[in-house]
């Protein structure tokens, strides 16, 4: 069940515990846990656990600033695909990535984890040591089954350099499995995008982690964008550099603090991906298209094999995490019935699976609109002509349900659309920070417009009851945690 008042405030308290150990100065020589650890895909029964080891316990804050390459000077980088001028252009002479401000490189040695239940600490499960893995930039993952769902679990994962070292460091956190479709319960959640390391508006990350923790939400949503790689300082155009984007923004103290304690689920997008609305084919400096989804998906965060997935959270709540990337066709070839984002078997899966749903509310988070508006010079997403037939194709199927809202990230600016005469509403959640925020024009409200703001934050959603009567809530807040709007739906 999920946790009474009494039993969250001994859970806070826990979690303060823990996270004062972990921020004591550490007497050892590594490895350490720099960039924390986060999980993903959680559902019932399962979710997996991400890690990595570091040569330092945390980023490089004195580090070396890297060289800006000029507009033309970055297009000419690309096109060559050269690794060592790539790096010279934006490396100062005489310094190494370990050497570049932020910088958290990794390390090699051996992990271990613990995992329990809160409330029966005595039932624990502690798995093998195992080595990182270095070809994968140091990190390891471990698919958890078999766990109980509606439960608060504590994670606890140790380092060693080897088996004839002691442990060298340890991090803590938690995370809790879904409700079943049985039960009523009270779920929250936060859906967030766009976050940039040069685009924070705090030196130790973005500050809506600070307003989101307060919230303790049941589960967290990041829809892609999560780092730039066609943003410089670096232009992140071989392995190595976006890599070192990756261990820079995961050293951050406030995600990595949010990400070891709050159910996660990571999507991606176009700029973490690859480069600007990125498709398949394409290559960005030396790496290709390919690569860089392997990248994102079988390393730098929890894995899953077709990165879409439906998960219910309780008996009103049912959510679908969507793909937007891996399946989608060429953005310049002509509209119609063979281009598509999802891909026929996404989109199949889809529209089944909604329709087999019984619950309350059904709410599809995707990394791009759907219904927007968006503007005109974009091509990228369902609420553009470029994709508008297979658009039209999932507004006409969504239209046919009264319980069905869509969530996106991508968009600069946080809005609520509904469509007048239709069943259809879009929340965009908003950048991560205000200097991230653009895009549109805050007098360009259009009719269809229920909200609209153009400055950085999330959006929060909440499913209740009362009487017994339930009732799904979505607010956007600012990037202080201040709501700004809301739109509350009952069933």
């Amino acid at each position: 069940m999920k946790l009474n008042i009494n039993q969250r405030f001994i859970f806070t308290v826990f979690l303060a515990f823990l996270f004062l150990g972990c921020s004591l100065k550490k007497e050892t020589d590594g490895p350490y846990f720099g960039n924390g650890f986060h999980n993903g895909w959680a559902d019932q029964s399962s979710i997996v656990i991400w890690t990595r080891l570091t040569h330092n316990p945390e980023g490089n804050t004195n580090g070396t600033k890297f060289l800006i390459p000029s507009a033309e000077e970055h297009r000419r980088l690309d096109k060559e695909a050269h690794p060592e001028k790539i790096h010279k252009a934006q490396i100062p002479e005489g310094m190494t990535l370990d050497n570049m401000l932020g910088a958290c490189p990794g390390a090699p040695g051996e992990v271990k984890l613990i995992y329990y239940p809160l409330l029966n600490s005595d039932n624990k499960t502690e798995t093998d040591w195992i080595a990182v893995d270095e070809k994968k930039n140091y990190t390891t993952q471990w698919q958890l089954e078999n766990l109980r769902p509606n439960t608060k679990y504590v994670v606890e994962i140790e380092a060693r350099l080897n088996n004839k070292s002691k442990v060298s460091d340890k991090t803590e956190g938690a995370f809790r499995t879904p409700p079943t479709e049985k039960t009523e319960e009270d779920i929250e959640f936060c859906i967030v995008t766009c976050h940039d390391y040069w685009r924070k508006d705090t030196t130790d990350g973005h500050k809506i982690y600070n307003s989101m923790i307060k919230m303790f939400p049941d589960f967290y949503v990041h829809t892609g964008d999560i780092e730039y790689y066609d943003k410089p300082e670096p232009y992140a155009l071989t392995e190595e550099l976006m890599r070192f984007k990756w261990d820079r923004l995961f050293a951050l103290p406030l995600q990595r603090k949010f990400w070891t304690q709050v159910t996660s689920y990571f999507m991606k997008d176009d700029h973490d991906a690859l480069k600007n609305d990125a498709w398949p084919g394409q290559t960005y400096g030396t790496v290709p298209w390919d690569r860089g989804i392997e990248i994102f998906e079988k390393e730098q965060f929890p894995y899953h094999n077709k990165f879409y997935k439906t998960i219910r959270w309780g008996k009103d709540l049912q959510i679908w995490i969507t793909e937007g990337r891996n399946y989608r066709s060429s953005n310049n070839i002509p509209d119609g019935p063979e281009k598509t984002i999802y891909g026929k078997e996404q989109m199949d899966w889809l529209f089944k699976t909604l329709k087999e749903s019984d619950a309350t509310f059904k709410v599809i988070i995707n990394a791009n609109p759907v219904l927007g508006p968006d503007r005109e010079n974009k091509n990228d997403n369902y609420s553009n002509s470029k994709y508008a037939f297979e658009g039209e194709q999932i507004r006409n199927f969504l239209n046919q349900f009264d319980n069905v809202y869509l969530c996106n990230g991508d968009r600069h600016w946080q809005y609520v659309t509904h469509l007048p005469d239709t069943n259809l509403w879009e929340f965009s959640c908003g950048a991560g920070a205000d200097m991230h925020a653009g895009g549109w024009d805050q007098e360009d409200l259009r009719p269809e417009h229920r909200f609209l703001r153009v400055k950085g934050g999330f959006l929060r959603g909440e499913v209740s009851r009362e009487n017994g009567k339930p009732k799904l809530t979505f607010q956007h807040y600012d990037v202080n945690g201040e709501m700004v709007h809301e739109e509350i739906f009952t069933k």
